[in-house]
């Protein structure tokens, strides 16, 4: 299929690829780049039309990350992670969409989904504190989303929420300081006693259950898409596209060096080396494939209107962390044979295997966790899991 967006993209993409030193070093993603991406309609992707998105299907959105993601870890990770939160915000309420888009469809929207914030019930909406952390792109963004937690009668717990809060009322803390995702700035954010209106809060529990206020006016298949699924599977694309990246330059470098330790031979000609080559490409191409053909199954579903079943949300959860898997195996099994100068910092190799794991540890890739959802499903327990 064409992608367009990607297209539109491609010539800029050495620009890009070229800056990614650059991102690493100022723990940020350059501005200039954010630019290129804005033109050339990568953060609309999943953004409603009715406020000038074009609605796709995630499959191309998935490309675009990975793609990106082979040349710049950060960037393809801040691109993922901001380009998921119009399909987001397309849930919410019309009100908060025109709030967020109404004078500027290119606005962008970072988030951080633990449920830390304290929501109090006021009139008229909530009062929410809290200081959440990873919060990645934060400073390319005018508003963030928020996880909080609904404080009963008595103090405790009684419902947790996603509350969208603009950036007048928050501040970002400058703490990102890390050995891999450097440039993603995933700085803290902290709020004071900020009132939150009703219409700009979603219930998780309903988000889950496909039934967000903002079904009404976006009725397009994108839409009636499991949030787990969309979501999680925005974690792994990156990670992906960093080991796809991280094979090509492999191959590249590898291809005309001598191993004097193995007395001058061609790296080339090394038959141990043409089996990590193989294994590396086969986990990649597995991994993509599995996370392409679910989404596109979740997509065929929600175009039709008919219910998602359960086994195929399982097996998508399935795939996204053992895609997450695959990619790590692929890096670290060309990191250890690309032997000593692998360890020189900066070179794109070393900045993929970094770049890669840190990404790893992010809750979506809570492997056994998942994997274990899935056993359940196939012997018949119910799940309640958000996300699922």
């Amino acid at each position: 299929m064409r992608n367009a967006v990607l297209e539109e993209l491609r010539p800029v993409l050495p620009r890009i690829a070229e800056r990614a030193g650059r991102t690493d070093a100022d723990a940020n993603v350059p501005v200039e780049t954010m630019a290129e991406l804005k033109a050339a309609g990568v953060f609309r992707m999943l953004q409603p039309k009715r406020f000038g998105g074009t609605e796709s299907n995630p499959v191309a959105f998935y490309e675009v990350v990975r793609e990106l993601s082979a040349i710049c870890g950060s960037t393809g990770w801040v691109t993922a992670v901001l380009g998921v939160h119009p399909w987001q915000l397309g849930l919410f309420a019309e009100r908060a969409q025109e709030e967020v888009w109404g004078s500027d469809p290119n606005a962008l929207v970072s988030s951080s989904y633990a449920p830390i914030g304290r929501l109090t019930p006021v009139d008229g909406g909530y009062r929410l504190s809290g200081r959440w952390s990873f919060s990645s792109g934060c400073g390319h963004c005018s508003w963030v989303l928020l996880g909080g937690w609904l404080a009963g009668a008595d103090g405790k717990p009684v419902d947790v929420i996603t509350v969208l809060v603009p950036r007048s009322d928050y501040v970002i803390n400058e703490v990102w300081d890390v050995s891999g995702l450097r440039g993603t700035a995933s700085n803290d954010i902290v709020v004071e006693n900020a009132f939150v209106p009703k219409h700009r809060s979603i219930r998780n529990y309903d988000q889950a259950r496909l039934r967000g206020p903002g079904h009404r006016i976006n009725t397009g298949p994108l839409y009636r898409m499991p949030f787990a699924s969309i979501f999680t599977t925005t974690v792994t694309a990156p990670i992906v596209g960093m080991a796809a990246g991280c094979y090509r330059n492999y191959v590249e470098q590898m291809r005309d060096r001598v191993r004097l330790s193995y007395g001058g031979r061609p790296f080339a000609e090394d038959q141990f080396a043409h089996v990590a080559v193989a294994r590396a490409a086969s986990e990649i191409d597995a991994a993509v494939l599995q996370l392409d053909r679910n989404i596109t199954e979740l997509y065929e579903y929600a175009a039709a209107n008919e219910p998602i079943p359960i086994e195929l949300r399982l097996r998508t959860r399935r795939d996204q962390v053992r895609g997450t898997e695959r990619a790590l195996e692929a890096i670290d099994l060309l990191f250890k044979t690309a032997g000593g100068n692998s360890l020189k910092r900066g070179n794109a190799v070393e900045r993929a295997w970094r770049d890669a794991h840190a990404g790893s540890v992010h809750v979506a890739n809570d492997v056994e966790r998942a994997l274990a959802m899935y056993g359940r499903g196939e012997f018949g327990f119910t799940i309640e899991d958000n996300l699922l």
